[in-house]
């Protein structure tokens, strides 16, 4: 005797594998008073049909065993079961005598996944999307789930503004029972936005609103912003971006009233149209502290920013509740609430606001966990921790700690979490989850500058050596005027409090560059030790000390200094350089800065050797963010060399000025003074001055990667005795120009065309410079 699961019609197969499930148990419970089994005791189970399945599985999922007593009730639920766990999609149970029989016939399994006509998208970015609905190598295969996947992929294409996307699946069954799964994609046309409008604006033209949006109509740099694609992730930031520029400005009651969207027939152009409610302008007349603020009201008035007698703004208020939450959690009161209450009067438009403050419980930290660290060590993670375990809960500690590891570099993402101890009204827990990234780096590139030409260069590079922290690094460069090999690694935590030491073998050459076209050259190998002693938490100081040696290679036009240099030492001279460092970054970004400031100071001392000298420098770096477009950098940097106990600075220690990053539109390296053969020689002082104006690139909205600017330096470099003022023979050099800042991809690219505005007659000119991989 038997019963069978499934009604023996072939189109169920199609069927998703709930709808497999239910049919299975509606028709075993059906089929039962007709072909009922007499309840027995099980002898034996045995399994046909298995292919590539553990018979263990299917045995986990029956709701019986051997010697269990077997009814048609046990048998519809092992039918259920069977059929939930997705790997068969045919299960039938025959009984023979005392034995149950469970005949599975079992779901193809995927053996690839392929695309073709995919230009978009790369196949890692569409394979990860497909594997999220459940079709992967390897998987059970589902024309349910193949349906489920060409949604997917249409979902991903829409992200793109491809609306008129097609997709079309095709399964080749194969050997054992697989199959391989191809996705014929035609992507079609992008649909581009043919036209934004704003209605219901009366205190703002539609042209300054729709210039706060980051979704255009497309410009000259459509093709690189890809501003002129709809999405609906960036409509609706742009929506918050509307609201934050009304709110900003004292209209409380701003809404988005509607939004639609209208594609054309041919799924090419769209129009979006944006409803708005501008509401009544509101000034703020005077800030209540309400609820509980520890007797502390007074210290907490001075961290409002909230102006009275100027309009609303929301940027203000939330400052605010943020600076009250940070002070609240100072003291240990980790769950405070802050709520702004505005107190509206529509008939005179004023506003006074209400912070109300409910500091909840004080609480200190339990525990502190780590976890995501899958190849960084736990110690390397907690030792940037500035809050400690049984210690009050202190949030500006928790936030600088959560910095201090994102800025290690070996992570992607660093998130901390708070949780409270069940039980403990007293005590939470911080879980820092953090997420590896690859922190090694194998780089192969050619550099080409309008003064080096074409160079190359190579790095490794690892910044955390077996997830100890450690940097270990080897790098070269092939410049025509700065050759170098270096070995250096770094131990960032050489002692427990924080005190870094770096260790640096190097060789460099340099051949400066004669007025007749001819150079020479200077061979510097060298070893260097220093250390990095922090003593805040945005400063450290660095000391340091090296032995290196210069050769001087002659070639013809020797400069006579040099001359006489290897006349005195020899060929080559010898110096235990001793050098001390600081530095303090506050920019908001190193490679397209818009805030803040950069200093750094290095001074350094020949203590032995042939030469006594002392050579410092100083940079100084600001940068003004004007408006959200935008942004003026000033740059400053001073240099200054001294010989000391009766002998000269040695020349081979001098500064250049000329070109990129010192005073543009003059050749590199080509300013100060020059040798009776004709060579530039550099001197023992420089100054640089610059100033720059950046602009986004017409077309392309808000986005700071490609930028214009407008610039001017001032600068140059003296020999001992020569005068930075008076000097009619070296003046300073000024200059003007244009240029462009692009992060393109293989690296920060910076163009500049000027003319010389004060210049002698001797100097050698260059209007248009470039390099890639500098900054300013």
């Amino acid at each position: 005797m038997h019963f069978t699961g499934l009604l023996p019609v072939r189109p169920v197969a199609i069927l998703s594998r709930t709808s497999l499930s239910l049919l299975a148990a509606s028709a075993a419970l059906v089929s039962l008073p007709a072909r009922a089994v007499d309840p027995f005791a099980i002898k034996d189970i045995r399994i046909e049909g298995l292919q590539r399945t553990e018979a263990g599985t299917v045995f986990a999922s029956l709701p019986f065993r051997v010697g269990d007593n077997y009814n048609d009730d046990k048998g519809a639920a092992a039918l259920r079961a069977l059929f939930a766990t997705g790997l068969f999609k045919d299960v039938r149970i025959e009984v023979e005598g005392r034995v149950v029989v469970v005949v599975v016939q079992e779901r193809a399994i995927i053996a690839s996944v392929d695309f073709t006509g995919t230009h978009e998208f790369d196949r890692d970015t569409l394979i990860k999307a497909l594997k999220d609905v459940g079709v992967g190598e390897g998987q059970p295969f589902d024309r349910a789930l193949a349906d489920r996947a060409e949604q997917e992929l249409k979902r991903q294409y829409l992200t793109r503004s491809l609306y008129g996307a097609e997709v079309v699946t095709t399964i080749t069954p194969i050997e054992r029972n697989r199959v391989n799964v191809t996705f014929a994609v035609t992507e079609g046309g992008v649909a581009r936005i043919d036209e934004i409008r704003i209605t219901g604006n009366q205190a703002f033209s539609e042209g300054t609103l729709l210039g706060e949006m980051d979704l255009t109509t497309g410009g000259l740099m459509s093709w690189y912003t890809k501003s002129d694609r709809y999405s609906r992730v960036k409509l609706n930031a742009d929506l918050e971006t509307l609201r934050a520029f009304y709110l900003n400005r004292g209209y409380l009651e701003f809404n988005v009233e509607s939004t639609q969207v209208a594609i054309s027939a041919d799924k090419q152009r769209i129009t979006v149209t944006i409803q708005i409610k501008e509401g009544q302008r509101y000034t703020v007349t005077g800030v209540k502290l309400g609820g509980d603020y520890l007797g502390k009201d007074e210290e907490f008035k001075s961290l409002v920013s909230i102006e009275p007698g100027e309009p609303y703004r929301a940027e203000a208020v939330a400052s605010t509740q943020k600076a009250f939450t940070d002070r609240f959690g100072l003291f240990g009161y980790a769950f405070a609430r802050i709520e702004a209450i505005p107190q509206i009067d529509r008939n005179t438009g004023r506003v006074v606001v209400l912070l109300n403050a409910d500091p909840g419980r004080r609480v200190y930290v339990r525990r502190i966990n780590v976890s995501g660290n899958t190849r960084t060590r736990d110690e390397v993670v907690r030792r940037e921790f500035r809050q400690f375990e049984s210690a009050w809960y202190d949030g500006q500690r928790i936030k600088l700690s959560r910095d201090r590891v994102d800025r290690l570099g070996y992570f992607s993402e660093v998130d901390v979490e708070t949780n409270e101890v069940p039980g403990a009204l007293d005590q939470v827990d911080l879980t820092f989850t953090v997420k590896e990234k690859p922190t090694g780096s194998l780089m192969l590139g050619a550099n080409f500058s309008s003064a080096d030409k074409l160079s190359f260069s190579a790095s490794v590079k690892q910044d955390n050596v077996f997830g100890s922290g450690n940097y270990l690094g080897v790098e070269f460069n092939t410049s025509k005027s700065n050759r170098t090999l270096v070995f250096s690694t770094v131990d960032p935590y050489f002692t427990n409090d924080g005190v870094s030491r770096a260790f640096d073998i190097y060789y460099r050459t340099s051949k400066p560059l004669n007025s007749q076209g001819e150079s020479y050259e200077l061979a510097t190998p060298g070893v260097a030790l220093r250390f990095g002693v922090p003593y805040s938490e945005y400063d450290t100081v660095f000391v340091g000390i090296g032995a290196e040696s210069t050769r001087i290679k002659s070639a013809s036009a020797l400069p006579e200094n040099y001359f006489r240099l290897r006349s005195t030492y020899g060929n080559s001279t010898s110096a235990v350089p001793l050098t001390l460092g600081w530095q303090r970054d506050g920019r908001d970004s190193a490679l397209v800065p818009n805030a803040g400031r950069y200093q750094r100071v290095n001074l350094e001392w020949g203590i032995a050797g042939d030469t006594r000298y002392l050579k410092s420098n100083y940079q100084f770096q600001q940068y003004f963010p004007l408006t959200k477009k935008y942004t003026l950098g000033l740059n400053a940097e001073f240099g200054y060399g001294k010989g000391l106990f009766g002998r000269e600075y040695p020349i081979f220690k001098n500064f250049y000025g000329g070109g990129l990053g010192t005073v543009r539109a003059f050749d590199q390296n080509s300013l100060g003074p020059v040798d009776v053969t004709g060579a530039y020689i550099g001197g023992n002082r420089r100054m640089n001055l610059n100033a720059e104006f950046y602009v986004p690139f017409p077309g392309v909205g808000n986005d700071r990667t490609l930028r214009i600017f407008g610039y001017a330096d001032a600068g140059n470099v003296w020999r001992e005795g020569e005068s930075l003022r008076d000097s009619e023979a070296n003046p300073i050099r000024v200059s003007a120009g244009i240029g462009l800042s692009w992060v393109s991809p293989v690296g920060p690219l910076k163009l500049s065309w000027g003319v010389p505005v004060r210049y002698a007659r001797t100097d050698r000119i260059q209007r248009f410079q470039f390099q890639i991989g500098t900054a300013f």
